[in-house]
């Protein structure tokens, strides 16, 4: 059989955020039979090359290239390829392009987390980083919380102001006060030191954390952490390899008995929300696993 090529725009027309997250939910009923990382760095450039197999749903691989100094050269900070491999044979079954699937298995992640633990009248979205995952943000988490305003704070100026002429949303120059504002703060950075303080964090809030994938990366400090119920995507790709929780766990500030649930647990209905009042934060650590499972979805709506 001829491998299927789906291109960005191909798979752009065909998606639904809500019909994704529904498929990551169901895609962790089915067993992860191996997960690999590999991550290496060359100054601040970094190459990570991602592996998961799923019984059932077959395997995949996908390296991602991510040099911040592209920008400045007019090109994409990040690239890379998709393949993905037939469960029964191991014959390359598609080609995917490597933005479709990053866009919204990224965004994706986030939002079948925030179905789970912001509160369903959240009424206010704080993005935090005017990149391009900041876009998707808006995207997906306007799907799940359609009466939502959303707000975007960003480093730079022109940044959040060319984000707010796309997207509608409105510029909120104080991050402090925007984050204390907000029902949900989605945070999508570049950042080695803490952004979002626990001392701006309310009783409701939801906080999700993206932007960290190096081990010595950050976006929350240490009181946040210590304020929220602690959630992630899958503790074998966050928690030794990423500074959101890797620092932290390694300075005693929090245990692993603090980390509430992962998606694994989604069938026991530990990954929730308990009251209104307490605040959720959930890290963003974007396996392979969620790449295949993603790649599975969009491979689907081709027939």
């Amino acid at each position: 059989m001829t491998p299927k090529f789906i291109s960005f725009d191909d798979g752009e027309a065909r998606l639904d955020w809500l019909e994704l997250t529904d498929a990551l939910a169901e895609g962790h009923r089915l067993t992860l039979s191996g997960i690999g990382d590999t991550f290496l760095y060359r100054g601040d450039d970094t190459v990570l090359s991602r592996a998961a197999v799923i019984d059932g749903m077959g395997a995949l691989v996908k390296t991602a290239t991510v040099f911040p100094g592209n920008p400045a050269q007019g090109k994409a900070m990040v690239n890379g390829a998709v393949c993905l491999f037939s469960d029964k044979t191991g014959e390359l079954d598609a080609l995917i392009d490597f933005h479709l699937v990053t866009k919204w298995k990224t965004a994706g992640d986030s939002l079948l987390a925030a179905r789970r633990l912001a509160r369903r009248d959240a009424e206010h979205v704080l993005i935090v980083g005017a990149g391009t995952v900041g876009r998707s943000l808006h995207e997906a988490y306007g799907a799940a919380f359609p009466k939502a305003r959303f707000s975007i704070w960003n480093r730079s100026a022109a940044g959040a102001e060319a984000f707010a002429a796309e997207t509608g949303a409105e510029i909120a120059p104080d991050l402090e006060a925007a984050v204390r504002a907000a029902d949900i703060v989605t945070a999508a950075t570049m950042s080695t030191q803490p952004l979002i303080k626990g001392a701006w964090l309310r009783p409701g809030q939801h906080i999700d954390l993206i932007g960290a994938y190096r081990p010595d990366m950050r976006e929350a400090d240490d009181a946040a952490l210590r304020k929220a119920r602690i959630f992630v995507d899958a503790r074998a790709t966050v928690l030794d390899h990423i500074g959101e929780l890797k620092i932290p766990l390694a300075a005693g500030v929090i245990a692993t008995s603090d980390i509430v649930a992962d998606y694994s647990d989604l069938a026991t209905g530990t990954f929730a929300r308990r009251s209104d009042d307490e605040i959720t934060l959930f890290k963003n650590g974007g396996g392979a696993h969620l790449d295949l499972m993603t790649a599975r979805y969009i491979l689907s709506k081709f027939g």
